[in-house]
């Protein structure tokens, strides 16, 4: 079956080079000039890509990348020259991806062919998200899936390291195989032993027959050790073995058992930290660390938190067949400030309690426990720290630390957009008829404007009878000269997209150098 992606005409020589590259590729195209079409192509048709060419900053176009953001569709923007801050932007703005014009439709087509399969890797492993630390896992994957080498996986209890193994296997050339999963820390060291490596009849107390391994079990497919850094050192030795002969002994067996399994581990310990303590294997964290992903933490990337919370109220309303119309503005923003110590695991398992026991057929703040929403609004103090227990307080410390580099971060966030405030314009009413000013907000001292007193350059002067046309002017060439000429600030700054401002400075004949404003 043809995906099929609907472009907009917003360029209209980039949309047609596109849409004919596109359909010699073999997908179905459709394009639309106006957004409102597009939204309503899009909710007809359920495309596997949206193509924007351009006017990425008009608030149509952030509407339309709004509505379609948390669904099954791919979007990908066409940046103008003066744009491109590549993922950044893109990041910014919600879409999946950005190229920056002019590019080669070849090019188009192999992203946007790209797009469509990692978000149906999405949909088909579970692993939601649109922020660029999950995409780079998601890439890694991709890269990582056709060759048989181990993989470690780290990450933080309930960040997914089970799925990301499973799409590693699914995209394997051994998906047609068995995936096993194994608990490490679920097991004594007997009992692990045994588990992987099977016993012979007689073996030990209780052995009344033979039982396979899971090694034997997984032969031809991918073996999954989670919780890797809890196994002992006698059982890191035999697995060491069997990672580098690829052969192992059932326990109380004679005969060598070889197998042909991949190995893929996740751990939610540092196994480097743990190897430089001397509580593990220097030669098996080698050994296991031929590849590896770092999944992060959900406090990472709040920004898919509104994701994750509306693909599981849908997923968890529709299996206990409760109609429900999803959750309040107030309630989401607690959930995107909350610290999450158990991470996506914790979010769904906490969404799914609300869908079953929330009053309504929307989730609202009450609807919160009280721990989730107290955390959420102090995000100073989210643990007690305690005595000098290594494990704890080495766990809690490093959860106050993170904390209060998520803050640092959303600090220095806040002086950077106060920094980039335009300054303020004060807006006078100067009648013609009169020498004096009719003040519609109180000027600064000493620049009436009209005695011979300077006005100061971020006022703008209105004068009874001016046209709008001619505010409109003022306005551009005051936001042309307080960001030096920077087209791009200038229409950041006036609430426009780039392709309107060009059309207005041509309309205008207006330089773009930030002139002086007429008097």
């Amino acid at each position: 079956m043809a995906h099929k992606v609907v472009i907009t005409l917003e360029d209209l020589e980039a949309a047609v080079r596109a849409n004919a590259a596109f359909e010699a590729a073999g997908f179905e195209t459709t394009m639309a000039s106006a957004l409102d079409d597009v939204r309503a192509i899009v909710r007809r048709e359920d495309p596997d890509l949206l193509l924007l060419t351009g006017g990425l900053h008009e608030p149509a176009a952030q509407r339309l990348i709004g509505a379609v953001r948390d669904g099954r569709v791919a979007t990908l923007g066409l940046l103008e020259p003066t744009d491109a801050e590549g993922d950044a932007r893109a990041h910014r703005l919600g879409l999946a991806a950005v190229l920056v014009k002019p590019c080669a439709p070849e090019e188009v087509v192999a992203l946007g062919r790209r797009l469509i399969e990692r978000k149906r890797l999405q949909e088909r492993t579970g692993i939601l998200g649109e922020h660029p630390s999950i995409q780079q896992v998601l890439i890694k994957i991709e890269q990582l899936a056709p060759v048989s080498s181990t993989v470690l996986i780290e990450g933080e209890s309930g960040t997914g390291k089970e799925l990301v193994a499973k799409a590693i296997h699914e995209l394997s050339p051994r998906r047609g195989k068995p995936f096993i999963a194994v608990n490490c820390a679920a097991l004594p060291e007997t009992l692990l032993e045994s588990e992987l490596f099977g016993h012979e009849k007689g073996a030990f107390t209780g052995a009344a027959e033979r039982r396979l391994g899971r090694f034997e079990l997984a032969d031809g497919g991918t073996l999954f050790l989670d919780e890797v850094g809890e196994m002992t050192p006698a059982t890191q030795v035999k697995l060491l073995r069997v990672l580098e002969e690829r052969e192992f002994y059932r326990v109380g067996g004679v005969a060598p058992i070889r197998v042909d399994v991949r190995v893929v581990t996740a751990t939610n310990r540092g196994l480097k930290s743990l190897v430089e303590a001397g509580e593990y294997r220097q030669d098996l964290f080698y050994r296991l660390n031929v590849l590896s992903i770092y999944l992060p933490p959900l406090r990472e990337r709040r920004s898919d938190i509104p994701l994750l919370v509306r693909r599981f109220i849908h997923e968890f309303s529709t299996l206990h067949d409760r109609p429900f119309r999803g959750i309040g503005p107030e309630a989401m923003q607690i959930l995107v400030d909350a610290p999450w110590p158990g991470n996506v695991r914790q979010l769904r398992n906490l969404v799914e309690s609300m869908v079953v026991l929330a009053p309504t057929s929307e989730i609202r703040p009450t609807d919160i426990p009280a721990d989730v929403r107290e955390r959420g609004r102090d995000r100073l103090l989210p643990v007690r720290v305690p005595g000098l227990a290594r494990e704890v307080a080495g766990q809690e410390l490093a959860y106050i630390v993170q904390t209060l580099l998520d803050l640092r971060s959303q600090v220095e966030d806040l002086r950077r957009r106060m920094d980039e405030r335009p300054p303020r314009v004060d807006v006078y009413d100067i009648p013609q008829a009169e020498p004096a000013y009719a003040e519609v907000v109180e000027p600064p001292e000493g620049s009436n404007g009209g005695d011979g007193h300077p006005v100061p350059e971020s006022v703008i002067l209105y004068r009874t009878g001016m046209r709008m046309a001619e505010v409109e002017r003022a306005a551009i060439e005051a936001a042309l000269r307080d960001t030096r000429g920077n087209r791009r600030k200038a229409a950041d700054m006036l609430g426009i997209g780039e392709r309107t401002l060009y059309r207005k400075l041509k309309e205008y004949e207006l330089d773009g150098g930030g002139t002086s404003s007429p008097t």
